[in-house]
């Protein structure tokens, strides 16, 4: 009898839960205080009432029918000094990647006219650097020129001071994206090289630069249920939401330390991108790397989750990336269009 109850009474535990949550919401749905046991609840529900939750979220919010769409460029590719073990650019793994140096302002400028053409509202730029060195004032030449033709623009560039911060909102940078990759726990296992703490004296300065933040983190590399919980708990309980979560799934690229981790179920992936978008209802929830593994219909269902932002283009820094003719085939069957269109 007790293995026939205890369904039951975990169902209704769950059920109690999750009723509680939507009580403790306020008003413009924004919290700042999530309780670790109560995003597990939140992972633990029956999937499709996770789905309905977030769906509800979403389209309190947003346009659900409506997409974010940006392009991503690298623009100083390889030799990263991080030993960040997904990244295939670190120079401390052997992945075959070829390095190039810092691109030519007009080459980036040349890429941005093309993204905004295909349907792209937000040009960012990467640099595999541990933070910005001598080159950095051709950075700032480069998000000017994105600027000036009409484009959001966002940057990664590895670690900020404020001062660098602060030139790089004076040049006309929109976002920056500095991402915490896991939970603060699991994070050890990832990278050594730069400390978690690091990763949010930068957002600091960003934020105190009046920069917008994007945020988010990496599913897939061997953590658990609960990491991702902290991960999101961390992002939830800043003081102000990213303006932009990306979540990524994991591409597993050879040579790294995680080029054989252990596949996850498609659905957790779902469930991460649902439990985000109800956390941070504001936040644009970026279906990120790892769409090229993914299905269409794992993204249908990401979307119906609340995802609402993609990177189009067929690379993402090395990376492969859906082409433009499969997402605009994909956004079609689903009767979703780009933000701004």
């Amino acid at each position: 009898m007790g293995a026939d109850v205890m369904p039951n009474a975990v169902a209704k535990n769950s059920e109690t839960a999750t009723a509680s949550l939507i009580e403790t919401v306020p008003a413009d749905g924004l919290r700042h205080d999530w309780l670790i046991e109560e995003i597990q609840a939140l992972f633990a529900q029956p999937f499709n009432d996770l789905m309905f939750q977030a769906a509800n979220v979403h389209r309190a919010h947003f346009d659900p029918n409506r997409v974010q769409v940006s392009r991503l460029l690298s623009i100083k590719t390889g030799k990263c000094p991080e030993d960040c073990k997904y990244c295939p650019q670190s120079a401390h793994h052997n992945t075959g990647v070829e390095k190039e140096d810092l691109l030519e302002v007009e080459t980036v400028l040349e890429a941005a006219r093309a993204a905004k053409e295909s349907g792209a509202s937000r040009f960012c730029m990467g640099a595999a650097w541990k933070s910005p060195g001598k080159d950095f004032d051709v950075v700032l030449r480069m998000v000017e020129g994105v600027k000036a033709l009409g484009l959001e623009t966002c940057a990664t560039l590895g670690m900020l001071n404020a001062k660098q911060a602060e030139q790089l909102k004076s040049a006309g940078l929109d976002y920056y994206n500095h991402n915490i990759d896991t939970s603060p726990e699991h994070y050890k296992e990832i990278i050594t090289t730069r400390t978690f703490e690091d990763r949010l004296d930068t957002l600091d300065h960003v934020r105190d630069a009046g920069l917008k933040v994007c945020c988010g983190g990496i599913v897939g590399m061997g953590e658990a249920r609960d990491d991702r919980a902290r991960m999101l708990q961390t992002l939830a309980n800043m003081n102000k939401h990213p303006d932009s979560v990306p979540i990524n799934l994991l591409i597993k690229a050879p040579g790294t330390p995680l080029e054989n981790v252990e596949d996850i179920d498609p659905f957790d992936f779902v469930r991460t991108i649902a439990v985000a978008r109800i956390l941070m209802p504001q936040s644009h929830v970026r279906l990120s790397a790892g769409r090229q593994e993914m299905s269409d219909e794992t993204q249908a269902l990401c979307f119906l989750a609340g995802a609402n932002s993609v990177f189009c283009g067929e690379r993402l820094l090395t990376t492969g990336n859906p082409s433009l003719d499969t997402d605009r085939s994909l956004f079609d069957r689903l009767g979703l269009k780009p933000e701004g269109v």
